[in-house]
C-alpha cells in the first residue's frame, strides 16, 4: 500500500461529504469525489450495514478504485426504532430535511409522546470500505440521545432535533462541526474505519 489509500467517496450529499472530509482529514486516506456519471442508487437493503455495503460496491466498481460509503439511521425508542433504515426518506423518496424533521415531530406528537423524557432515540451509522475484489471493511458508531419539541439550530438531516446525551444540551444542529464530530455516530463510525484500516493495511 501506498503511503495514502486512494478511495472514491460513494455519497454525493455535499453535507455528508464535508463532514466525512473533515473527520478523516488526519487519517491519510484521500478521498476522490463521486463520480459525476454514476446515477442515484436504490438503497434497497434491510439493514444499514447492508446499504453501506451496497453504495460502496457499486461506487467501487464503477470508479475501479476502493469506495468509502456509509448509511445511516435514527432510532426512535417510542416508534419502535422508526425511521431507522429509512431515515433519509421517512416522508417519501423526495423528501427534504425540513420534510423529514416535520414528519418525525408529527408522528411523535400523534402518539402522545410529548414529554422529552420518553423521547429517547439514537444515530447509528456503519461506514464501509471497499476494495476491488470485494473486500469490505465495516465500522459502527453509535450515539444516544432524545428528539427535541422544537427545531434549534441550523443543521442537517435530523440535527435540529436531537440532543446527544454527552452533550450540553444543545442540539448537533447548534454545535460547531468540530463539537459535533467529537461525539457523534458519523465521527465514531469513520474513526473507527480508519483505525482498522491504519491496522490491516497500515495507512
Amino acid at each position: 500500500m501506498n503511503d495514502r489509500l486512494l478511495a472514491v467517496l460513494a455519497t454525493a450529499n455535499p453535507d455528508k461529504v464535508a463532514e466525512i472530509r473533515e473527520i478523516l482529514q488526519d487519517t491519510g486516506l484521500y478521498l476522490q469525489e463521486r463520480p459525476t456519471g454514476l446515477g442515484e442508487i436504490d438503497e434497497t437493503g434491510a439493514t444499514i450495514e447492508e446499504n453501506a455495503i451496497l453504495k460502496a460496491r457499486t461506487v467501487g466498481e464503477y470508479a475501479g478504485v476502493p469506495a468509502v460509503a456509509d448509511d445511516t439511521g435514527l432510532e426512535v425508542a417510542s416508534l419502535g426504532g422508526r425511521p431507522g433504515v429509512h431515515s433519509s426518506r421517512y416522508a417519501g423518496p423526495d423528501a427534504s430535511y425540513a420534510d423529514n424533521v416535520n414528519a418525525l415531530l408529527k408522528e411523535l406528537a400523534q402518539v402522545g409522546v410529548l414529554d422529552v423524557a420518553d423521547r429517547g432515540a439514537r444515530f447509528v451509522t456503519v461506514a464501509c470500505l471497499w476494495m476491488p475484489g470485494n473486500e469490505v471493511i465495516l465500522a459502527r458508531g453509535v450515539v444516544e440521545g432524545y428528539i427535541t419539541l422544537n427545531v434549534a439550530g441550523n443543521g442537517w438531516g435530523y440535527d435540529p432535533v436531537f440532543v446527544p446525551l454527552e452533550g450540553d444540551g444543545r442540539t448537533f444542529a447548534e454545535m460547531s462541526p468540530g463539537e459535533k464530530n467529537v461525539i457523534s455516530h458519523r465521527g465514531r463510525a469513520f474513526r473507527e474505519l480508519a483505525s482498522l484500516i491504519k491496522k490491516k493495511y497500515g495507512q
